[in-house]
């Protein structure tokens, strides 16, 4: 099993990361001080870290600092903080790399693997056996749930490829109004819940108990596996 420090105040973000990477064998320990980080980073092993920027009481960048100066283990910043400078500095410092918020849990993962990789950490088998059920190919349009191919409308298919970018994370009705411009020109399309309903007669068992496509009262929407 790989083991993970993460350094990020933000525990909703935290949980689902920590959720998603425990699938591929991962074990991720957060924490929201980074000067308890320090100090459990001091004491227990750690395949790889990943840093916030912006937390409570120490900038991220000093925290990486350190990091760098103590040990010899891989760095991912994972931060919502623009500034190219910032991005810079982090390299500068030694971090491996730099991941801008937000992004995809998959491409999280993916990093993880190629940098473990760089390092010659042995990587776990089942990081490379588990497979995604939703994927999304946007060159091609195309989104298959477990390799086969699903027809959608373009309302459907752009409501469905933002909820596979943002899997795992709730997304509100705002942002689907706000990403989807087929909306208004699809067909009986009536309102957002009904394109969803048509979605889950695609792609669940049984759209009244939906396993994939779920809906989280007075949030909005989360596409789980």
């Amino acid at each position: 099993m790989i083991h993970i420090a993460m350094v990020e105040d933000d525990t909703e973000l935290a949980d689902v990361l920590t959720q998603y990477l425990s699938k591929f064998n991962i074990c991720v320990t957060n924490y929201e001080d980074p000067f308890i980080a320090l100090s459990a980073i001091a004491l227990k092993e750690f395949d790889l870290i990943i840093l916030d920027l912006t937390l409570p009481g120490l900038d991220g960048l000093e925290v990486c600092k350190e990091l760098v100066t103590k040990y010899d283990i891989p760095i991912i910043i994972s931060s919502a903080r623009s500034d190219i400078a910032d991005k810079v500095i982090a390299l500068e410092l030694g971090a491996d790399d730099y991941l801008p918020k937000p992004y995809d849990p998959r491409e999280l993962e993916v990093r993880i693997k190629t940098i473990l990789r760089r390092f010659n950490k042995q990587m776990p088998k089942a990081l490379d056996e588990v497979k995604e059920i939703f994927t999304l190919d946007e060159e091609r349009q195309e989104i298959k749930k477990n390799g086969k191919f699903i027809k959608f409308t373009p309302a459907e298919f752009q409501i469905m490829s933002l909820m596979c970018k943002r899997k795992g994370f709730v997304v509100s009705r705002y942002d689907i109004l706000d990403s989807c411009d087929f909306l208004n020109s699809d067909e009986d399309s009536g309102s957002i819940a009904v394109i969803i309903n048509r979605i889950r007669h695609k792609i669940e068992e049984d759209s009244k108990k939906p396993e994939y496509f779920i809906t989280i009262r007075g949030v909005g929407y989360k596409l789980v596996e």
